[in-house]
């Protein structure tokens, strides 16, 4: 059985599209681990072919601003993609991760917000949710958002940490 699943979670990140992001969101919880570690990278694939072809290639030029160091490219960018078509996840969480770059924690905080509004499934951006409110010392809301990380994706580590840590510093068991 495993290995059915292992295939089926396999091959909706190769074909699947954003039909399939409830189906890879329910598999993070998967009892078998290499089928959660399958479809954390299929759902990541997923989430970047919501969209029209056109939306995609914008995305697609999204990424590349980011990797230079040109943060404010990135966010005028994400900003013309998320005016074209608003119910677009990952655009919202490319800009947040944008934001971020810049510590424009807010501004983060809301894309992040947004991204999870359209999709439930988005445990990259409750963490970046998490990272944000950290950064502004929220410590509460980080640990709720990286809570909500967890809940969605339990095999984030760096996010387990976190709560461990938060725990700790806020006192709350």
């Amino acid at each position: 059985m495993h290995r059915v699943r292992r295939a089926a979670v396999t091959a909706l990140g190769f074909w699947g599209d954003y039909e399939a992001n409830a189906t890879l969101g329910r598999a993070l919880q998967d009892e078998d681990r290499t089928v959660r570690m399958l479809a954390e990278q299929s759902i990541r694939r997923v989430w970047t072919r919501d969209g029209s072809e056109k939306e995609r290639r914008l995305l697609r030029r999204h990424h590349s601003p980011q990797r230079g160091q040109r943060f404010q490219a990135a966010v005028r960018r994400a900003t013309d993609l998320i005016q074209r078509t608003a119910s677009f996840a990952e655009a919202w969480n490319q800009r947040a991760i944008a934001h971020f770059s810049l510590m424009e924690y807010d501004e983060a905080i809301h894309d992040c917000a947004q991204a999870l509004e359209i999709n439930p499934y988005h445990f990259a951006a409750a963490a970046g949710n998490g990272q944000a409110y950290l950064e502004r010392g929220d410590r509460v809301a980080a640990l709720e958002s990286f809570r909500r990380a967890l809940r969605l994706n339990p095999d984030l580590e760096a996010v387990r940490v976190q709560v461990a840590r938060l725990v700790r510093l806020i006192g709350e068991t």
